[in-house]
């Protein structure tokens, strides 16, 4: 972009290739913004010249002049900011107009002039540049004030062109005034004059006086008028000199009125045509005819009686003659031009006649290409419906192979099954238990020692005690509960057949006297906890569990729940879910025991086991499901009620009683009452996160099975996510405990990393590494971090022992 001052202060932007041939035909377009009449200016301007050889088009817009350019702020940000915002939109207008040109190929300049005076400026641009023709559009209402008043754009615009310069002013795409320049209306002068022979001199000065504006403020028609009224002025004139005036006076008079009549048609090279043809008809003609009769008639009755009429009338015929021969020219020109558009538009329609030949043509090829396209498309989807109707039998032909091969391995299963059966007395007398004597179990506590009891249920006490060198805890059913050998036998007979890490480890049973022996946890229950009880007077108050634990914990009881209730062939129902039959390991890692109310129950409505009638609902009041209740049906959705209610303690470590309707009132609350709920000594908890497992657990706790979610598809998702989270936040507690001068055994700390290792393997040099890093190791290395020694293969045994004491150690840190 070039920026060009002149010296009044107009300022000049030049955008495009400013390379020009000598002789080259200079066509400026004035454009005022982007709209319909704009696009029409530049449709004529193309259709004119683009078609000549050596020519240069220049696109012209004047823009007023900023204020701000001349203050003592120039230089500041908003100004800056002002400008580039106004040579922007500047430049996003003249962009359709630039297409246009584009598109015809043609070569363009762009000159954006900054003036007060558009003008002026234009006239400048016209002087500076050598613009031959000048293209502008016409002012609003120009048809009527073009020849009322000159106080339009338009018409200041031609007053201050150039006068070598011809301008064509436009309206609705079409030409509607032209004032040539100087040079074309010369030549047109010349011709006259060459034609007549003869001019007068001051006739002359009277015709250029007559010429002085660019633009005629006078009908046609009124022209017409005064040149017949100084045809008869003068024929009048002379009806006294007739007689001594020598006879070339008359062909004087003719000559002048030629050069009259030709400039009253060409006033300084301007035509007026319109969308209806020519601007005067032949009625005009016939007009003037009678009027010019009538003013001959008039004079001659006021000629001198003493000349000669036949003198007089042959002077007056051969005016008239001229006159109306320069008619003629006249509306020939006008003909003639209008012969030349019409035969550009017969182009430009046998042009588009041809174009859409072309595209019709271009179209039925591809439709005859497409239609090839689709047979050949046709023709592979036959093929490929072929393929998959063979593929279809194959399946078919395969799939009953494979059911009579799974029939075949059924008749095998079953075979070796009574086989087996056969061989040990059948499938009752196999125990998948281990079976301890009385006097073992009466030894090992010590003869039911009260120091060694660690609990007391419904049903039986409970003792911590060693057998077979593992801590373990034995339940012996009370000597007066004989009636509830039934439940002792079916919880037996439950746990010995299930194994989840979730679920209460059943180590063995002693079947005569009603004893059953468990892995031993060593942090107590859930609501020991929870509610912070000790055991007994000697043992310690435990630390009270993390939010993160809580958050582990709620999604490994929902796991074990969801195991008891998919289990095959009918789901188990636990029936008596609370906190305190949930228990901790030396790690808080839960798991669900006294599984002894437990109940199978065939989800099948039509069939009648599905139904439960108890003497009374069996489980503990303020987690029995409210449906149960009143029906006595166990359901599934039984174990969700008191699942919803245990979480709903998770979060706030209260009583179970009244605890939904009080966390209610809580949310419905907006004064923030929801985080004064929270557990404080659970320490920081996320909001987002304690409130969904709320919600979730309301929902649980809903009074009707129908309104609570599925355990499996809506529960378990939401939990698996906040355990994410909670195993997240209990890395990044337990690495800040270790950087606090928590240091870790040595054999905890792996050789290449230097960090206490989360996945512990033994290599083939016999050394204990974390896996990731011992991998990665070997890609790279073949001898040993340890003794540079060739590992004797590839092999990782994982360190599943030290990987328990790592855990245990991590645990013992976040109490």
């Amino acid at each position: 972009m070039m920026i060009k001052k002149n010296d009044d202060d107009n300022q000049i932007l030049a955008v495009g290739n400013p390379e020009m041939g000598d002789g080259a035909l200079i066509v400026a377009v004035a454009i005022k913004g982007n709209n319909s009449k704009t696009k029409g200016v530049v449709r004529w301007a193309l259709q004119e010249f683009a078609s000549q050889e050596h020519v240069v088009f220049k696109l012209l817009h004047v823009q007023p002049r900023d204020s701000n350019s001349v203050s003592t702020t120039r230089k500041d940000l908003t100004t800056s900011v002002y400008k580039k915002d106004v040579d922007r939109k500047t430049r996003e207008m003249l962009l359709p107009s630039r297409d246009m040109f584009v598109h015809r190929e043609v070569q363009l300049d762009i000159m954006v002039l900054e003036s007060d005076d558009i003008a002026d400026a234009i006239s400048k641009a016209v002087q500076d540049h050598g613009i031959s023709e000048l293209v502008i559009g016409a002012s609003s209402s120009i048809i009527f004030s073009w020849k009322l008043k000159r106080s339009n754009l338009s018409s200041r615009i031609a007053d201050a062109t150039p006068r070598f310069c011809s301008v064509h002013v436009i309206s609705k795409g079409k030409l509607l005034n032209v004032r040539k320049s100087d040079m074309d209306t010369e030549t047109s002068i010349a011709d006259d004059r060459s034609e007549s022979r003869f001019s007068s001199d001051s006739h002359s000065g009277t015709v250029s006086s007559t010429s002085s504006h660019q633009f005629s403020s006078t009908p046609l028609l009124f022209q017409r008028i005064q040149a017949l009224t100084t045809v008869n002025q003068k024929v009048g004139t002379n009806i006294g000199k007739q007689n001594n005036e020598p006879h070339h006076h008359h062909h004087n008079r003719a000559g002048s009125l030629d050069v009259d009549e030709s400039k009253l048609l060409n006033q300084k090279g301007f035509y007026r045509t319109s969308s209806s043809g020519i601007g005067y008809g032949g009625s005009d003609i016939s007009s003037w005819r009678s009027s010019q009769m009538e003013e001959a008639s008039s004079s001659s009755t006021y000629s001198d009686p003493t000349s000669s009429s036949s003198q007089i009338h042959k002077d007056f015929e051969l005016e008239k003659l001229k006159i109306e021969l320069r008619h003629i020219k006249g509306m020939y020109a006008v003909a003639q031009s209008e012969v030349i558009d019409a035969s550009k538009k017969m182009q430009d329609l046998n042009q588009r006649r041809s174009e859409e030949a072309t595209r019709l043509k271009n179209l039925t090829i591809r439709e005859e290409e497409a239609d090839e396209v689709v047979e050949m498309e046709r023709e592979r989807q036959e093929d490929a419906e072929n393929e998959a109707e063979l593929v279809r039998e194959c399946i078919e032909r395969e799939t009953e192979e494979r059911l009579e091969a799974e029939a075949r391995a059924e008749e095998v299963r079953k075979e070796k099954q009574r086989l087996e059966d056969a061989l040990e007395g059948g499938p009752l007398q196999r125990q998948q238990y281990m079976k301890f004597e009385w006097e073992e179990i009466v030894e090992a506590t010590s003869s039911f020692s009260d120091e060694l009891k660690i609990g007391v249920g419904g049903y039986g006490s409970v003792y911590r005690c060693n057998l077979h060198h593992t801590t373990v805890a034995v339940k012996v059913l009370h000597s007066d509960k004989s009636s509830l050998t039934k439940q002792f036998h079916q919880e037996l007979e439950i746990l010995s057949k299930i194994r989840h890490p979730h679920l209460l480890l059943l180590l063995g049973a002693c079947p005569e006297r009603g004893s059953l022996v468990y892995e031993y946890m060593h942090n107590g229950s859930l609501e020991e906890r929870l509610m912070k009880r000790r055991p007994n007077v000697d043992t310690p108050q435990p630390p009270p569990l993390r939010w993160f634990e809580r958050f582990r914990i709620a999604w490994e009881i929902a796991s074990a729940l969801y195991f008891l209730h998919t289990n095959e062939p009918r789901p188990i129902v636990h029936r008596d879910l609370k906190p305190a039959n949930i228990l901790l390991d030396r790690n808080n890692v839960s798991k669900i025991g006294d599984v002894g109310l437990s109940k199978m129950v065939n989800l099948d409505p039509s069939h009648a086991s599905t139904v439960f009638n108890e003497t009374g609902p069996v489980g503990t009041f303020f987690y029995i499901d409210p449906e149960y209740q009143r029906t006595g049906v166990v359901t599934p959705e039984s174990d969700i009620y008191a699942f919803g209610i245990i979480l709903l303690q998770l979060v706030t470590a209260r009583s179970a009683m009244g605890l939904a309707h009080s966390i209610e009132k809580a949310l419905r609350d907006q004064t923030g009452k929801f985080t004064e709920i929270l557990d404080k000594t659970a320490g920081d908890w996320p909001v987002k996160e304690a409130k969904e497992m709320v919600m979730i657990g309301l929902r649980c706790a809903e009074m009707r099975k129908r309104d609570r979610p599925d355990l499996g598809k809506e529960i378990l998702p939401v939990l698996e996510r906040l355990k994410e989270v909670a195993s997240i936040a209990r890395n990044m507690f337990a690495d800040n405990l270790i950087d606090h001068h928590h240091n870790a055994p040595t054999h905890f700390y792996c050789p290449i990393t230097k960090d206490v290792m989360e996945n512990p393997c033994v290599a083939s040099d016999g050394y204990t590494y974390e896996k990731r890093a011992i991998k990665e190791w070997l890609q790279k290395n073949h001898k040993s971090p340890m003794t540079d020694l060739p590992f004797p293969s590839d092999s990782l045994l994982p360190n599943h022992s030290l990987l328990s004491a790592i855990k245990e150690w991590r645990s013992q840190l976040i109490k």
